[in-house]
């Protein structure tokens, strides 16, 4: 078992909020929301999906670069403030 952190972008979008994971936004990683925190949340369900996705289909998972993609050999529990 692996923990893989993802790095996000958050960005106003004229009446909402774009957010998307760089390292997954070709396989459909981005979404929005009203809110910064609606699209933090759609963006961690994106990214849980994709990655379900990429396994399912016998696809990697991206473990680089290092800039966009963390990898722990435990569990981990990610939580942001």
């Amino acid at each position: 078992m692996k923990t893989y952190v993802f790095r996000v972008v958050l960005e106003p979008d004229e009446d909402r909020w774009f957010a998307c994971c760089p390292v997954l936004e070709e396989k459909g990683g981005a979404t929005w929301g009203y809110t910064r925190e609606e699209a933090l949340r759609n963006i961690r369900e994106v990214v849980e999906m994709t990655v379900e996705s990429l396994i399912e289909h016998g696809e990697p998972i991206p473990e680089e670069p290092e800039s966009e993609v963390r990898i722990f050999p435990e569990p981990l529990v990610a939580i942001t403030v």
